[in-house]
């Protein structure tokens, strides 16, 4: 199978790249406005790490992760999510000694054995923005203006904040004591897997996706009535603060994310655009992560979203964006003279910020301006023995038709002229 990509996998090129280019330059700037800064992490990272940060009995543990031994029979994951490697980084780094919080970013391939379908790959690639260092419901507040800050600027429409609260850890015994109790009374009508998680960790219950488990999870206890004062507290802060920047947002008791360090808040922005798996970005905090892997206690909140159901968001909303090549100008050529002349123009054009083409294959005169217009060059020139010895070149305009006798020696200028460079 040397020439078809592995199942799951994509090439991305040609008309796809300008909407990922796209996606990405405003994911940089937005970025860049917050103060985040850029975290580049290795694609894989040590086994432990993906089992002690993101839970043995989540399906990406259970079911997803790429594992293998290396060639020093080490264990080694391709990471299934990029939180923990960020989390790793942090702490080894000793980033905690920096003026806090702490707010990076990345934009990085990921990798979970999944099912294939619209919107999901097994390689696919996440845009996720982590926060460290404090434990105010500022910091969440400010990721999640982040996030939809985002989405605004995408002009992604029907999309819906959904914010909930799974409270500390004594919150959460308490409710998971009571969740036990609500789902022991259903355990004959649960799949599975939600059987094995009853006994483990019943939250991991209300994250199912079969309906028959989903019915009964319609009316389980709410968590937010399980919430401590400071959680209660915590949680009425963060809507005050949403409220205040106009930022709309619904309570729904049922989310709980798909990860085992969430803590206090999680939240999705939901689209109905794509169908049933309408989740564009989800995240929270996760006050213990950078404790369980080896670092101080430090309050974190963040989220991820998949860059692939991202587009498809995009596209079922607004159509694919037509792909439109452009070239400023393409330098043709009349004989060898010619041929060489126009290589060495056309880099000089290049250096100058002009997008410059020219014949490299050996096309004949007519299939050279066939090739600018597939290309979509504004201008042309074809350059021969005449010419070069004049000095004089026809320029044309490849939309009107029209032409203008310049001296080839202007020809830079003349395109800074038009291109403003």
């Amino acid at each position: 199978m040397l020439t078809q990509a592995p199942k799951g996998t994509k090439d991305i090129f040609g008309a796809d790249m300008p909407i990922w280019q796209k996606i990405e330059s405003k994911m940089r700037s937005l970025c860049k406005n917050f103060g985040i800064e850029e975290i580049r992490t290795p694609i894989f990272e040590h086994t432990e790490l993906f089992l002690r940060s993101v839970g043995d009995t989540t399906d990406i543990v259970q079911k997803e992760m790429y594992t293998f031994n290396d060639k020093g029979n080490r264990s080694i994951t391709l990471r299934p999510e990029s939180t923990a490697g960020v989390a790793r980084a942090y702490i080894e780094h000793g980033m905690h000694n920096n003026a806090q919080p702490t707010k990076l970013f990345y934009i990085a391939p990921t990798f979970r054995y999944e099912n294939t379908q619209a919107g999901r790959q097994r390689q696919f690639h996440q845009f996720g923005i982590e926060m460290f260092g404090s434990y105010s419901p500022a910091l969440d507040a400010e990721v999640i203006s982040a996030a939809a800050s985002l989405i605004e600027e995408l002009g992604i429409k029907n999309i819906e904040l959904r914010i909930n609260s799974l409270g500390g850890p004594e919150c959460r015994a308490k409710y998971n004591k009571m969740l036990k109790d609500f789902i022991g009374g259903n355990i004959d009508h649960l799949c599975k897997e939600c059987k094995e998680r009853y006994e483990r960790n019943p939250l991991r219950v209300l994250d199912c996706k079969e309906e028959g488990c989903k019915k009964i999870i319609e009316k389980a206890p709410s968590v937010l009535d399980c919430l401590g004062v400071e959680c209660k507290e915590h949680f009425e802060t963060l809507k005050s603060i949403l409220d205040e920047m106009g930022i709309k947002y619904v309570v729904d008791p049922q989310i709980v994310r798909g990860l085992d360090y969430y803590t206090r808040t999680v939240f999705e922005f939901v689209t109905t655009s794509i169908g049933a798996q309408g989740t564009v970005c989800g995240g929270g905090r996760y006050d213990g992560l950078i404790e369980e892997c080896g670092g101080q206690k430090t309050g974190a909140v963040g989220f991820g979203l998949g860059m692939e159901r991202l587009i498809l968001t995009l596209e079922a909303q607004n159509g694919k964006e037509e792909y439109k090549p452009e070239r400023h100008i393409y330098i043709g050529s009349i004989g060898n003279t010619g041929f060489i002349k126009s290589q060495a123009i056309t880099l000089s054009l290049r250096k100058a910020g002009i997008i410059a083409e020219c014949d490299t294959v050996g096309r004949s005169v007519k299939a050279q301006m066939k090739y600018a217009n597939k290309i979509g060059a504004k201008y042309s020139v074809i350059l021969g023995d005449d010419e070069i010895a004049n000095d004089k070149v026809s320029l044309k305009n490849m939309e009107t038709g029209e032409t203008e006798e310049i001296k080839v020696s202007m020809l830079e200028e003349k395109m800074k002229e038009v291109f403003n460079k």
